[in-house]
Formats: structure tokens, sequence, C-alpha cells
């Protein structure tokens, strides 16, 4: 248990960021899997739809420096790979 103000206003600091970047979390992998499961379907149109939400949600991300841009980048190219096999 904390015991100066300063520490207790850090872990009032780390539950609400914890909750943020879980709730960022759980978003990116949502339209991710969302998308490969459409291009496991064989939906390629949806899929393309789809895409470009998943593109929005990882540019968002990466905006706030929750992710990498390379990560980002990397990301992006393999999920449009799975998309043109």
């Amino acid at each position: 248990m904390p015991n100066t103000d300063a520490a207790k206003k850090a872990l009032r600091q780390n539950k609400t960021r914890r909750k943020r970047n879980l709730n960022r979390k759980k978003r990116m992998k949502e339209a991710i899997k969302k998308y490969e499961k459409l291009i496991e379907n064989g939906k390629k149109k949806k899929a393309e739809e789809q895409l470009k939400q998943v593109y929005k949600v990882l540019d968002k991300l990466t905006k706030v420096n929750f992710i990498a841009k390379n990560k980002t980048k990397r990301l992006k190219s393999r999920l449009a790979k799975k998309l043109n096999k």
C-alpha cells in the first residue's frame, strides 16, 4: 500500500492507464480476428472492408504510441498478404 501522496497518485494513474491499455489491446485484437475470420470463410469483399477498419485501428494506436511504427507497418503488410492469397 502506498504511503506518500505521490505514491497514491502514481497508483491511481497506473490503474487508469492499465484499463486504457487493455481496452486498446482488446480493440486491436478483435478487429484483426474479425478480419481473419472473414478470410477463412472466403468473404473477400467484406474482408476488404474490414481491412480498412483494421488499418484505422492500427493507425490510431500508433498515433498514441501504443504500437511502434514499424510494428504497425509489419502487421498491415502481413494482413494485406493474407487477403491477396
